[in-house]
């Protein structure tokens, strides 16, 4: 059966960011979709495919900000956790929080991965590098 493409969610509110994050998925050619979300509430409308928004189609991952209005990261993955369609979605933490309290929070729902955004380069590749061999290495429901 052929490999489906993995989406990926950018949950980033920073549009230098989320520049910088397309950059590096061009730069490192994935063939993954990118989609983006300015904050935990339009991710969540998103992935369920609420508020006029597609669903976004699976496998997905997500790329996550902890520092965001109107919901935040830590917000957003609680409320992930708590859905039952959603609860096992792979979400790995790209954020400027350094503080322990948000990355004992941020795995305590099951984070994937947290890293630091002054860790991650200047281009951010080290994450989408990270994502691509993940996706060519994990197994996917459905892709057996």
């Amino acid at each position: 059966m052929p490999q489906l493409p993995v989406n990926v969610l950018l949950v980033e509110d920073d549009d230098v960011d989320t520049e910088s994050m397309q950059r590096a998925f061009e730069k490192l050619q994935l063939a993954n979709p990118l989609t983006v979300a300015s904050d935990g509430y339009d991710a969540l409308n998103i992935l369920r495919g609420d508020g006029g928004y597609e669903s976004l189609p699976q496998p997905y991952i997500i790329i996550l900000d902890i520092q965001m209005p109107r919901m935040n990261g830590i917000e957003f993955l609680h409320a992930l956790r708590q859905d039952s369609k959603l609860k096992s979605t792979v979400v790995f933490v790209l954020t400027t929080s350094d503080h322990n309290e948000d990355m004992l929070a941020a795995y305590g729902e099951q984070a994937a991965g947290y890293f630091l955004k002054k860790n991650a380069g200047q281009e951010f590749n080290v994450l989408p590098g990270l994502i691509k061999n993940y996706c060519q290495l994990v197994t996917w429901p459905g892709m057996v």
